[in-house]
Parts: structure tokens; C-alpha cells; sequence
């Protein structure tokens, strides 16, 4: 009909269309939004009890070895599946709720095993420097407050034992590379005095012996060194060798060392050895008048001979300025190869190789009545001299050459 409106029920309209797309089988079908601006969000449609299916029960025990193994091995899940499922909202969406971490199980030749925990990291130990460094602040604060001991002759054990002998173990060690034979004639306990060949120009080889006594032997002795007047009238000089342990060479001062239980040290040929040219090297000189030899009788200690080979090579001495040494009070002003020639460089000594023997003790039990007998005073000197020279040309033999 013309001219006629023909209005249609909008209510019939809508709902064939939400039919349309709640229908799954209609082929026109569209998937209705889940919220729409304006209307209520319906409700989920629940099943009726008789609907639903059956609850599957739950193993009340663990999985064994059996039925692990009876399973086949599959790859491991990755890090979201090992994670398990986040929680959901009412509505459907996920929430920011935590997530549950499930342990990842590896089954490797049948048998379930959980991935290994990292090692347990175990406190490292104490710093070495850290310890040093406490060891030497300790030290400082004892020597600024002064709470050390020195017995009468001013020795210094703590002094020596750490600066002094430190300092000479690199000469000793890694100069001269010195090498040490018959220490276990050195008694561990009690008296000794111990004589020894002089050379060098500069009398290193007292301190290198004295190192010797005390890092090779097993007791770590210190050696108590008489020293000529010269020595403890040298400024510095003087007050290094007290603190060492050096007293002056005398036989009262020996004697009361000796009877003390301590190692006496002594070089009988004094400056004339240390002196000697470069030509005469290895030839022992006179050994005075023995006075070392009557400190042991009238003690009883034991004479040990002693032969340093190497000494006389660090500084050849090739002439003596003795003009310039009157006038600087010196017994001796040394030429050398290198001194003065190359001034202060001149008096870095050579590094030549170092064989120290100790001989066998000479016992010395029952002499003291003849401790003011000149003519047993002069043969014992003699003896012990002879043996120190004969050792000197088997140690030389037995030296593979100047610098080893």
C-alpha cells in the first residue's frame, strides 16, 4: 500500500538476533560481547547436579619408582608450565594473585629426581695480609710503648726476629743462595762456641751465619757473635750488633755467655782475615793468642769448627788506600773491581755461591785446670785452625765455581 508505514516491533527484532548469537549452530552466529555498556553482565548457566560428571578421585599416595618408571621420560617443562596456573577473578579474568611455584622433576633412567640445589658457599678463610698487617701494628704499639724485652748485653729478640733477620734472609736465600752442612753438629740445648774462617772485605759472613744457626737449625738458636772494638764504635754499626745480640770480644763477656747455655760465635783472625787481598784468599791467618780457646775450657763447652766458602769473592779486595784510611780512622781502605771506581754502586757485593760446613765438636770436659796452660791454649787454637783450613780446600772442591 502507498503512503503506508509499516512499524516494526523492535523487542521481536532483538531477540531473533540474540538468539541468532547465542545459537552455535546457526551459520550466522556471532560471539556476544561479555560486557555491554549499560546492561548487567548475566549470570554463567549452571548445570543441573544430575548433568555433571563424576569427581575423578585422587591417588592417596605418591607416585614410586614403579609407576615413574613404567612412564615415559618427556622433555622438561618450560619455566610458565612449571609455574602452574594463576588464580582467575569471578568474572573469568586473571588476577594479581601469586603464583605457586611447583619444583621441576626430571625422570633420568626411570627414577624421579629433583634438579640439584646450588652448593652451600663456605666462609672464606682469613686474609693472609690481614693477618701480617695486625702482626705489625701489634709490634709497632710494643716498641712505642716499650714493652719489650733486652737482657744485659742489649740484645733484642723480638727486634731481630723481626726486622733484622728478615732483611738478611734475602741475602742469605736468594743472593748468596747459601748452602748448609753438619748443622746437626750445633748442640739443641746448652753451650757451644763456634769459631769460623773471617773474609770478605766486609764482614758478611758473621751475618750469614748467624742466619744459618738460626733458620737451619732445629732448635732456631740465635748466635751470640763477639765483635772487635772498631764495631761497637762505629755509630749505627754499634747499635745493630747490640741489638743482634753481638757483645764485645773479651773473655769475660764469652765466658759468662757460655756458662749462660748460649751459642758464642768468634772469628779469631779479626780484620787481618777480613782484610786479606784477593790473593790470599782461603788462607787463614794467625789466630791471635787464643784467648777464645781458654773461655771454653774454663766452661767446658764444646769447640765447633766452622768453614764459610764464598765470602772472600763478594768484594775481591785488589789494594788498600791506607793513607786515606789513617785519616778516616779505618784499619783499611778497600779497592775493589768496582769500589770506588762506581761509587755507591761499587758496594753491591757479588753474588757468589755460599757453602757453610759445620765441623765436628771438639769436647772441651775436664780441661779447665788447663785453661791458663799457654802451651795447651796454643795447640787446642792450632787444631781447631787446621781442621777450619782443611775443610775450606774439600768445600772448594766441592763448589761448582764462583757464582754456582
Amino acid at each position: 500500500m502507498s503512503g503506508e508505514v509499516i512499524r516494526l516491533d523492535n523487542s521481536k527484532r532483538n531477540g531473533s538476533r540474540r538468539a541468532e548469537a547465542t545459537d552455535p549452530t546457526a551459520p550466522t552466529a556471532r560471539i556476544a560481547p561479555r560486557d555491554v555498556r549499560g546492561r548487567r553482565a548475566r549470570r554463567p548457566v549452571i548445570p543441573p547436579p544430575d548433568q555433571l560428571d563424576p569427581p575423578t578421585p585422587e591417588s592417596p599416595h605418591p607416585a614410586t619408582e614403579d609407576s615413574a618408571a613404567a612412564k615415559p621420560a618427556t622433555a622438561e617443562p618450560d619455566a610458565a608450565a612449571a609455574t602452574g596456573p594463576s588464580r582467575a577473578n569471578g568474572d573469568g579474568r586473571r588476577g594479581g594473585g601469586a603464583r605457586e611455584t611447583v619444583p621441576t622433576l626430571r625422570v633420568v633412567d626411570g627414577t624421579t629426581a629433583r634438579r640439584p640445589t646450588a652448593p652451600t658457599v663456605q666462609p672464606a678463610e682469613p686474609d693472609e695480609w690481614d693477618r701480617r698487617v695486625a702482626e705489625l701494628l701489634a709490634f709497632l704499639r710494643r716498641r712505642l710503648t716499650g714493652d719489650y724485652q733486652v737482657d744485659e748485653y742489649g740484645f733484642d729478640p723480638e727486634l731481630t726476629e723481626h726486622v733484622l733477620l728478615p732483611g738478611l734472609r734475602l741475602l742469605y736465600r736468594h743472593w748468596f743462595r747459601v748452602e748448609v752442612s753438619g748443622i746437626e753438629n750445633v748442640p739443641t740445648d746448652g753451650s757451644a762456641l763456634l769459631v769460623a774462617n773471617h773474609s770478605g772485605t766486609i764482614a758478611l759472613d758473621a751475618a750469614m751465619l748467624s742466619v744459618a744457626v738460626h733458620d737451619e737449625h732445629p732448635a732456631d738458636r740465635y748466635l751470640r757473635l763477639l765483635g772487635a772494638d772498631f764495631v761497637f764504635s762505629t755509630p749505627l754499626v754499634a747499635e745493630m750488633a747490640r741489638k743482634s745480640g753481638a757483645t764485645l770480644a773479651c773473655n769475660p763477656d764469652a765466658e759468662r755467655l757460655l756458662q749462660s747455655g748460649e751459642l758464642v760465635g768468634v772469628f779469631p783472625e779479626g780484620f787481618k782475615g777480613v782484610g786479606k787481598p784477593f790473593s790470599e784468599r782461603y788462607k787463614l791467618q794467625r789466630f791471635g793468642r787464643g784467648g777464645f780457646v781458654s773461655a771454653a775450657l774454663r766452661t767446658g763447652a764444646p769447640i765447633v769448627p766452622v768453614s764459610i766458602v764464598g765470602a772472600e769473592e763478594i768484594y775481591p779486595l785488589i789494594g788498600d788506600l791506607k793513607p786515606l784510611a789513617r785519616l778516616l780512622g779505618l784499619p783499611y781502605f778497600p779497592v775493589t773491581p768496582l769500589f770506588p771506581l762506581l761509587g755507591p754502586l761499587g758496594m753491591i757485593p757479588l753474588p757468589s755461591k755460599w757453602l757453610i760446613e759445620f765441623g765436628e765438636p771438639i769436647d772441651t770436659v775436664g780441661l779447665a785446670a788447663n785453661a791458663d796452660d799457654p802451651m795447651v791454649v796454643f795447640n787446642l787454637a792450632d787444631q781447631v785452625r787446621e781442621t777450619i783450613q782443611q775443610t775450606l780446600y774439600q768445600v772448594l772442591l766441592r763448589r761448582d765455581g764462583i757464582f754456582g
